[in-house]
């Protein structure tokens, strides 16, 4: 059960955690959101003037412990850049555990699916961490140690996992993001990573942000790993068509062969991340949600509904810019 007096905390600031921020405040909640400089520098909205915005240092358990004080739940989605993952994500999460443990509140975490690696069936949280990439590894690593802390009663946590996710806010954290979004908005042709025609799932940001929420809110969500609900998986050829056609464009799309990473991998830092997931691209790649959908309910937005809500923030965005 829940009330509206209850503080909900999230850390990061950035498309996920305003996407949280919304659905909590949509809910009733008291919110307070957590960034080093103590505001949220890209709103995606306007920010409603109950929502709390202080500043905070994920990665210090002290600090962690005197903002949460009183919060019922504590949301981590921060989103350290590709390349810092490895020096940024481990320590954010240690303290997370000692501080939310420390004040006795829930702890939900935002995952991608990196630790499984390459699978050849649609994903089940059950699945073995077999990931040989470096974000594999760190997802695998840091997912073990959130539920053994759980399991050793430092603190009460749940993961909700999510697959590639798009939406308002989310243009620079995400592959479909302004490298989609802005050139079909001009009419030019978009290439996409992988094969075009393999099925492919995607989450809406706001159903991504919903699901946390929901784990949030139910103590018989904690212990668990959790796929959170999506939209019937399309192909990304078929994505891109519903992106054009709401853009009001005629589709123009290719796919980016796979040598231009490789051949870019040792220069350019983005690239040579960007290569170690090709495989998440060039194979079959679907998201199983049933486990969510049977206990809390599937709670998925259409895709063409989602997209033409995240096609007219790009198109303001864009309109917005300086000339």
């Amino acid at each position: 059960m829940t009330s509206s007096d209850e503080l909900h905390v999230v850390y990061g600031t950035a498309a996920l955690g305003q996407a949280v921020m919304r659905e909590l405040v949509r809910r009733g909640r008291r919110v307070r959101m957590v960034s080093r400089g103590g505001k949220i520098a890209a709103p995606v909205e306007d920010i409603p003037a109950s929502v709390e915005c202080v500043r905070g240092d994920a990665s210090d358990a002290t600090s962690v412990r005197t903002v949460c004080e009183g919060a019922t739940t504590v949301y981590n989605c921060a989103a350290p850049a590709y390349t810092d993952w490895a020096r940024l994500y481990p320590p954010i999460q240690h303290a997370l555990i000692e501080g939310v443990g420390a004040i006795g509140a829930r702890l939900v975490s935002a995952e991608s699916v990196y630790m499984y690696g390459p699978v050849d069936k649609p994903m089940t949280e059950d699945l073995p961490y077999v990931a040989q990439t470096r974000k594999g590894l760190i997802r695998s690593e840091m997912a073990t140690e959130l539920m053994q802390a759980h399991k050793d009663g430092r603190v009460r946590a749940a993961i909700g996992r999510a697959p590639d996710f798009y939406g308002p806010g989310a243009a620079v954290t995400t592959i479909y993001g302004e490298r989609v979004f802005g050139p079909a908005l001009q009419g030019h042709k978009v290439s996409v990573m992988g094969k075009l025609d393999n099925p492919h799932t995607f989450i809406y940001i706001d159903d991504f942000g919903r699901g946390l929420a929901t784990l949030g809110e139910h103590d018989e969500a904690m212990g668990e790993v959790w796929h959170l609900s999506c939209a019937p998986t399309p192909t990304q050829r078929e994505l891109l068509t519903i992106i054009f056609q709401a853009a009001r464009h005629p589709i123009l799309v290719g796919e980016t062969p796979a040598m231009v990473f490789k051949l870019l991998s040792p220069v350019v830092p983005i690239m040579r991340e960007l290569s170690e997931l090709l495989y998440q691209w060039e194979m079959p790649y679907q998201l199983n949600h049933d486990k969510f959908d049977n206990a809390f309910g599937a709670q998925s937005t259409p895709h063409k509904e989602a997209i033409a809500k995240t096609v007219e923030w790009f198109r303001t965005q864009a309109n917005n810019k300086p000339q």
